[in-house]
């Protein structure tokens, strides 16, 4: 049984409608990652010092070092970067959410006033700003632990949400472990998720001012400003054509906070505002209006099924052919597998994949169309609601005696039965379609009983799944 652990499907191709208050076409949401304090350094017990996002050109780690200009670029960002960050959002009333490490917060009390002062939403940022991929899970949880308990005691309350960052495969399940309002170490969508029951609010990588400190990043506050209002216009349309989404901007105090940076956010807030149906939230607003709104759905998933299971639900898809089920069960199935189009594209391989006669065998299972089976119900259920629903269990007898003569010229020159999806069709376009196709040769009326019986399939899987 091999299953995919990935999502590769998300809300999938259908418009989902976030619903936000009322009626905005985007959420506009800002974190303000508070790192300086909490990074890398060996005054903080780190084996070496920082070498990642700074104004330090080709910067590496010092082993048993402290490094002096590094520390002093992350104390910029508290010293400095961060009253402004601070003046601005509170001047232009715009709300944020403060990714705040734990032992940076200890260290900046007035900081954490002011953030506290304005309602920002302090979100833990982890125990640490450090990189956690070679951690084993047993001390990334002890971290995290720690981390919950000191943002406590230094903020006055448990936080609500989660980022660590540099995580590992761990994170996310020891974080939903653990219990949030949302984990935000995802970068995989543009509206929130569930991933089993904790909620997901994907934080961003583009539209963060990290890219003032890394290769192929912004060069000036102008890249900057463009690039966030080709984000937000981009967004913007989709709210106002019905698919409304949520764009987040990642920013940090020792970065945007330089004055050569600052006037580019300014410029973005400030087109931002000038927009109606605008929703200028903080994450926490974000995860109780999800949840609020769109509760995970529950129901039983293909790909998390027994193989007993998995047949008898799905066994009956392709008529009396329980083995293209079986085989399907055996496939690399994961979350994409957990919709109607997903399944059936994995049925579908099997049926595609099978011997001439094997799929001979599935397209002669079929019943006729009205035939002597319909006549005395001995139809399986979902031929018999598909015949149904196309009128065919209706007919006159002048009718009924035209299908039955139709059938039988059909099977007596191809030597299987005519096939068709009768819930794409009326009772009228299926008598055409009878009529036309009986004149093909037997070759080209195979490919296309097969495109049927899949199409056939599809409408069946699409009664039972999303």
């Amino acid at each position: 049984m091999t299953r995919y652990q990935r999502d590769m499907r998300g809300h999938g191709p259908d418009a989902l409608d976030p619903k936000w208050p009322n009626g905005a076409k985007i959420a506009v949401q800002f974190v303000i990652n508070y790192e300086e304090g909490g990074e890398n350094c060996v005054l903080h017990g780190d084996a070496a010092s920082e070498a990642f996002l700074s104004e330090i050109v080709g910067a590496a780690a010092w082993p048993d070092q402290r490094h002096w200009n590094m520390e002093s670029v992350y104390e910029y960002g508290a010293r400095a970067g961060f009253w402004r960050v601070h003046r601005l959002f509170t001047e232009l009333n715009i709300p944020a959410t403060v990714y705040g490490v734990a032992s940076a917060l200890a260290r900046s009390p007035e900081q954490l006033c002011a953030m506290q002062t304005a309602q920002w939403e302090v979100a833990s940022h982890g125990l640490k700003w450090i990189d956690y991929k070679d951690h084993t899970p047993e001390d990334e949880r002890a971290d995290m632990h720690e981390a919950i308990r000191l943002h406590t005691e230094v903020t006055g309350e448990r936080p609500r949400g989660w980022y660590t960052g540099r995580c590992s495969v761990h994170t996310v399940d020891l974080a939903a472990e653990v219990g949030f309002d949302y984990v935000a170490d995802s970068y995989a969508d543009d509206l929130p998720y569930w991933y089993g029951e904790q909620l997901i609010v994907p934080y961003t990588l583009d539209c963060n001012d990290m890219r003032f400190a890394t290769p192929q990043g912004f060069n000036s506050g102008d890249q900057f400003f463009t690039y966030l209002k080709d984000s937000f216009d981009a967004l913007y349309a989709e709210g106002e054509a019905g698919r409304a989404k949520m764009m987040s901007i990642g920013l940090h105090c020792r970065l945007i906070g330089r004055p050569g940076r600052i006037m580019a956010l300014r410029r973005f807030m400030e087109y931002a505002q000038g927009h109606a149906d605008v929703w200028f939230a903080r994450r926490i607003d974000i995860a109780q209006h999800w949840k609020a709104h769109h509760r995970p759905m529950r129901f039983d998933r293909p790909s998390q099924m027994n193989k007993a299971a998995f047949i008898s639900t799905y066994g009956g898809i392709f008529e009396h052919s329980p083995w293209i089920a079986e085989r399907a069960f055996d496939l690399e199935l994961g979350a994409a597998h957990d919709s109607a189009t997903g399944l059936h594209h994995a049925l579908c391989r099997m049926f595609r994949s099978a011997s001439h006669d094997e799929r001979l065998s599935v397209v002669s299972a079929h019943p006729d169309l009205a035939g002597k089976l319909a006549s005395a119900g001995k139809l399986t259920a979902e031929s018999s609601a598909e015949q149904a629903g196309a009128g065919l269990d209706l007919l006159s007898d002048d009718e009924r005696a035209a299908f039955q003569n139709l059938n039988a010229d059909y099977v007596k020159k191809h030597g299987f039965p005519f096939i068709i999806a009768v819930r794409d069709n009326t009772k009228a376009s299926i008598q055409a379609a009878f009529e036309r196709r009986i004149g093909n040769d037997t070759e080209t009326e195979f490919a296309e009983a097969c495109k049927q019986v899949e199409r056939i399939a599809k409408w069946r899987l699409m009664d039972l799944l999303p």
